[in-house]
């Protein structure tokens, strides 16, 4: 989420790549259209590709390069944990590579090259949390309690996969699948796991107690910044769209618009070839120095053959 391997050498990367993932159907030939048309770089200067959550196959040996894109590879983030999971609901264990990780944190260490690892939580809402009663105070608390996980995870990874990016994101959004749905921002549900729905409506001030907590944990007993991962109509779902949303000064990685042809892979915030750009939230735009991630292409099911790709802005916190 950088880039000098020769066109020929990415072109097969890819193929590699593609055989391994199965015949060559529609996507298969965009990706393959994407290696062709790979950049040597992005631009401008202090910009990075990078990867996220599942394990992608970044070529070596060292200094490793972004995979289809090209370049040096910029970054990985990975998730520390998620709510759920915390709490023991039978779901599967947090997105971490560890493969990746390492990769990420040997190109910047040694080769100066992009942002190393960074970390992310998924969080959850109110509506989860078992100890909820509609006030603002346990919402904080709920927000710190998930904090305080989130640092425990990172500090038991092996030296060599910790985070070195000096923000950590909360990610916040609606995930579409059990236990909750929402995540617990919008709906109560009877008990943490159980997936059935206590009531509707949670209000936003509560919600960004929940916000609060977590990031007032991390900035208090850590050095990293506390960050945020969303979209722009997630946002508004949950905080609306007056004081409970505003977060000009949170560092943020938003995941729209996305493209599943990776020869798009942006310049700066927007997409090359077709019209997109970056869209932050919040109070957030993309001239701030806190608009700091894209999650462009490979979520929120806008799926590319390989995995999820990242651009990211390494002039300010990397």
């Amino acid at each position: 989420m950088g880039r000098r391997a020769s066109v020929l050498i990415v072109v097969l990367a890819a193929a590699c790549l593609l055989a391994l993932t199965g015949p060559r159907t529609s996507l298969g030939r965009d990706v393959a259209r994407g290696a062709r048309a790979a950049r040597t770089s992005d631009t401008p200067p202090g910009f990075w590709y990078g990867t996220d959550s599942q394990y992608v196959n970044v070529s070596g040996p060292p200094p490793y390069k972004t995979p289809v894109i090209g370049g040096a590879y910029g970054g990985y983030i990975g998730m520390l944990g998620k709510w759920s999971y915390f709490l023991r609901c039978r779901v599967s264990p947090p997105t971490w590579s560890k493969i990746n990780s390492a990769q990420a944190n040997l190109n910047f260490q040694k080769y100066d090259k992009g942002v190393g690892t960074a970390g992310y939580w998924f969080m959850g809402g109110p509506g989860v949390d078992p100890r909820y009663n509609g006030t603002v105070e346990e919402a904080n608390n709920w927000g710190t309690r998930q904090a305080a996980r989130a640092l425990s995870n990172m500090r038991g990874l092996p030296a060599d996969q910790r985070p070195i990016y000096p923000i950590m994101f909360m990610d916040i959004e609606f995930p579409g699948n059990g236990p909750a749905s929402d995540n617990g921002w919008n709906t109560v549900y009877t008990s943490p796991c159980s997936g059935k729905v206590r009531h509707h409506h949670i209000p936003a001030s509560v919600d960004r107690a929940v916000f609060n907590g977590f990031w007032g944990y991390i900035r208090a007993t850590h050095n990293l910044t506390p960050g945020v991962y969303s979209a722009r109509g997630t946002w508004r779902t949950i905080f609306g769209t007056r004081s409970a949303s505003s977060v000009p000064h949170t560092p943020q990685w938003t995941f729209e618009p996305e493209t599943s042809n990776l020869s798009n892979a942006p310049s700066g915030w927007c997409l090359r070839g077709i019209a997109g750009c970056a869209q932050f939230f919040g109070g957030v735009t993309r001239s701030s120095k806190f608009a700091v991630m894209w999650q462009f292409s490979g979520g929120g099911g806008v799926r590319n053959g390989i995995g999820d790709f990242d651009q990211i802005d390494g002039r300010t916190f990397g």
